[in-house]
């Protein structure tokens, strides 16, 4: 959920506008950042620069441009998604202005240009801005990889030619992998491979927005005498606005689902959407044989082209168990890694990339506390300062005397209920005052063989509260979390909550409002742990 904001004499732009969908909530909602801060402290950007066209860069712009009305900067791809998004809302997409990678443009005292990267879609842009004799590199999402199927492969000589940077805000999602990423070039190849071997229909499921991959998949059904067919509205969706702006002229005729029923199994490869396990996906429905046009059989197969995003291994499993139940062969990124690759970059990559622009300071960002410590530690090797790894709601000082946080202010959680945006409902106190404080908790877990665990910091802001001792509030979460038996994120909060309130009205001396956002995230690896002793 990516909404980053870059001031400078007093005037803003604001990088991105992102959503993400909440696991530890009934039914999944979408959670929008909070723009409460910037209300409070008058800030109002002036214009929206889209890195690309994500659902976590550009899910919030049709629920928050309206409260500040500027121009937004995205190119084709981005721009084309938007209006769709504009136009389910009802909105004027008068305001999106196309620019196209290489465009330079100024607003106030800000001058940028985007740089093309390449990604896991299309039309990908670092951001390169300067005010005030700065120069700093919003990277946005991106790797290296020689043959992305998509577009042409990273200008390296445009990167040297804008060194030295002051301040680079690079992606940390794969810093502690060693090595490069994989190319989407080979996951083509080893898809053709693949789905030669299989028997039977093939499902293919796989992130919408990622267009080289469902390329790959429609040219490797070519190859093996198969038609494609699409499941799932994102995928429609992106397939249509990839199509009229000419990245899949050479896609095979599409199949409707419709008809599906008339093909045999053999001769038919359908890409759907749900690789995440998400409850209304099209996957979820073929797994609970409610989908209206096609019923799984023994002897079809499923390829999981995807990686699980930490937090969704569990609901993964459940579809993958009930798809098993359906006697249908899985692949996936246990049993064949060459069918995926991410779109971020490994430890070679950022290092090549910081070789070729030199910044003096990084602020790493994206990923997990983990990830910008390892981030942190290949700017240190490189000379490069990186003094602080930030989380939401810090707000950093870049100036001469280096990179600090002045202030860090709380982010409590807004959901999208019934269209509208609200605040995350919290724990029900019996009480909508704030007279005695309130507490908001960010508890990263992640999932274990036997239950729950917490994983990093705990992210406690008790402001105007009671005075709390956080030790022993942490090792109680430790005890209730291991005691605690949940299938999902949902079930874990549910059970959570009596036990919380119980406890808080036991220790404080008055009840604050309680706010609780529950995140899932990754274990360390066994190499990463090792390496901290």
């Amino acid at each position: 959920m990516n909404l980053t904001l870059y001031g400078y004499d007093d005037e803003w732009i604001a990088v991105d506008c992102g959503m993400m969908i909440r696991q530890d909530l009934p039914n999944s909602p979408l959670q929008v950042p909070n723009t409460d801060t910037l209300t409070a402290l008058g800030i109002t950007p002036k214009a929206i620069y889209i890195t690309h066209g994500h659902e976590d860069h550009i899910g919030a712009v049709a629920w928050l441009w309206p409260r500040w009305g500027c121009p937004i900067y995205a190119t084709p791809l981005a721009a084309g998604l938007l209006r769709h998004k504009f136009a389910e809302h009802q909105l004027s997409s008068a305001a999106i202005i196309v620019v196209k990678p290489g465009d330079a443009m100024e607003i106030g005292p800000f001058t940028l240009r985007y740089l093309q990267v390449t990604h896991s879609i299309p039309e990908s842009c670092s951001i390169l801005m300067q005010a005030g004799g700065y120069r700093v590199l919003h990277t946005g999402d991106w790797k290296l990889d020689p043959n992305p199927l998509i577009g042409s492969p990273i200008n390296a000589a445009q990167f040297r030619a804008i060194a030295p940077i002051d301040l680079v805000v690079g992606d940390s999602t794969n810093a502690p992998m060693p090595g490069h990423s994989g190319s989407e070039g080979d996951v083509a190849k080893a898809l053709a491979y693949t789905l030669k071997q299989c028997t039977g229909r093939v499902v293919v499921s796989c992130f919408a927005s990622n267009l080289a991959r469902v390329l790959a998949i429609g040219f490797a059904a070519q190859q093996c005498g198969r038609r494609v067919s699409l499941m799932g509205r994102s995928m429609e969706r992106m397939v249509s606005v990839a199509k009229g702006l000419g990245y899949l002229d050479d896609f095979p005729p599409l199949v409707p689902p419709h008809d599906l029923g008339y093909l045999p199994p053999e001769e038919v490869v359908i890409i759907a959407t749900g690789s995440q396990g998400e409850p209304r996906a099209a996957l979820q429905r073929l797994a609970q044989r409610r989908h209206p046009f096609v019923d799984l059989e023994p002897g079809d197969s499923i390829i999981f082209s995807a990686k699980a995003i930490p937090g969704n291994e569990r609901p993964i499993e459940q579809l993958k168990k009930r798809l098993a139940q359906l006697g249908v062969s899985i692949f996936d990124e246990m049993n064949h890694p060459e069918l995926h690759a991410t779109g971020h970059p490994a430890e070679d990559e950022l290092r090549k990339l910081y070789q070729w622009i030199r910044p003096k300071t990084l602020l790493p960002v994206h990923g997990e506390a983990r990830h910008q410590a390892a981030h942190q530690e290949i700017a240190t090797s490189l000379d490069i300062n990186a003094p602080l790894a930030p989380v939401n709601g810090d707000m950093l000082i870049f100036d001469n005397l280096g990179l600090r946080c002045e202030a860090r202010y709380p982010q409590p959680p807004c959901i999208v209920n019934q269209n509208s945006v609200v605040p995350h409902p919290g724990l029900d106190t019996g009480s909508h005052s704030t007279r005695r404080g309130s507490l908001f908790l960010a508890l990263p877990v992640t999932a274990t063989e036997t239950g729950w665990c917490r994983i990093g910091r705990l992210m406690l802001d008790a402001g105007g509260t009671s005075p709390l001792d956080e030790d022993s509030f942490s090792e109680w979460l430790d005890d209730q979390l291991e005691e605690i038996a949940a299938e999902t994120l949902a079930d874990l909060r549910q059970a959570l909550q009596p036990r919380l309130i119980h406890w808080l009205a036991n220790h404080l001396q008055h009840m604050p409002d309680v706010h609780l956002q529950i995140m899932a995230t990754e274990m360390p690896s066994s190499e990463a742990i090792g390496s901290d002793f």
